[in-house]
């Protein structure tokens, strides 16, 4: 008897000792990474409005240094502290409507695109592109966006700030050699830019005087390989815009084209391939569509 209830026991103890089943619980707080978080929109829409209290810093100093000297006047002049502290609040009146004009500048671009390019591409080419916009829209969650097809022999697109509503530039050579799919793929590309919030800014880059380098600060470097991301999750088909991205990484713009201007090398960041102008693909740069387009193979 002893023997048969240590042996029972031994059996017990290995059961035991066997892993528990744990039921799988979902993460409340996950996100899909493809998905544009609330933090990375309200950073790109206020990029902007940070770069204009960059450039107004010293103006800020200034004026609060001189306000404190005022209101520390009271020991001599007893109104100096009333001037001192009218003064500041005059001058952060003034400073937040400068930050809404700064942010307003972008919404000339559409017009200033309109008297530079003239209408192109076939009524067959049209139809194609509002269907495909029509549908996408839809996805992305956009209204009020209107539709050119521009006559340029290079592979481009933009979707623009045009006042309250957006514009939808895409060149008649795209229209001409893209599939639909690719169409589709680029489509979705600058759709994706408006939901992570980049319009503004690339805008506002776009019509501001600045070197090259604190134009590209401003438009978010990489902001082209982010939204090739959001783009191909939306789709669920990347390799369109992967193909896409490589005609036009082969396609070589002659020096009458658009894309080897000056206006477009002031107005580069908020076109779909942002280096349409660049003889050679330079895969250390995020933005570049050789680059994006082996990262969507990737997929």
């Amino acid at each position: 008897m002893p023997t048969k209830q240590r042996s029972r026991s031994r059996r017990n103890n290995s059961r035991d000792r066997e892993p528990r089943y744990v039921a799988p619980v979902l993460d409340p707080g996950w996100q899909s990474p493809y998905v544009p978080s609330t933090a990375e929109r309200h950073a790109n829409q206020h990029a902007v409005r940070k770069f204009a209290l960059r450039r107004k810093l010293p103006q800020t100093i200034l004026i609060s240094v001189l306000s404190l000297a005022l209101v520390a006047g009271v020991v001599a002049v007893v109104w100096l502290p009333v001037l001192g502290v009218a003064l500041a609040l005059l001058y952060f009146w003034d400073l937040r409507r400068a930050l809404v004009r700064y942010e307003k500048r972008g919404q000339t671009l559409g017009n200033a695109m309109l008297d530079v390019f003239t209408a192109g591409g076939t009524s067959v080419d049209r139809q194609r592109l509002v269907t495909v916009l029509d549908r996408l829209t839809a996805t992305f969650g956009v209204d009020g966006v209107s539709a050119f097809i521009v006559e340029e022999k290079g592979y481009n697109a933009a979707l623009v700030p045009n006042g309250s509503s957006l514009s939808m530039f895409v060149t008649s050579a795209m229209m001409r050699d893209f599939e639909l799919i690719e169409i589709e793929g680029v489509v979705a590309h600058c759709l994706a830019r408006h939901r992570l919030g980049l319009l503004t800014r690339e805008a506002v880059a776009s019509v501001l005087n600045l070197s090259d380098d604190a134009r590209r600060a401003l438009a978010g470097a990489g902001s082209a390989y982010r939204a090739d991301e959001v783009a191909a999750a939306a789709i669920r088909y990347p390799q369109g815009l992967a193909n896409a991205l490589r005609k036009c990484s082969r396609h070589v713009n002659d020096a009458r084209s658009f894309f080897a201007s000056p206006s477009y090398a002031t107005w580069r960041w908020i076109w779909f391939d942002i280096w349409g102008d660049r003889a050679t693909s330079d895969l250390s740069d995020l933005d570049d569509v050789e680059l994006r387009a082996l990262a969507l193979d990737e997929w």
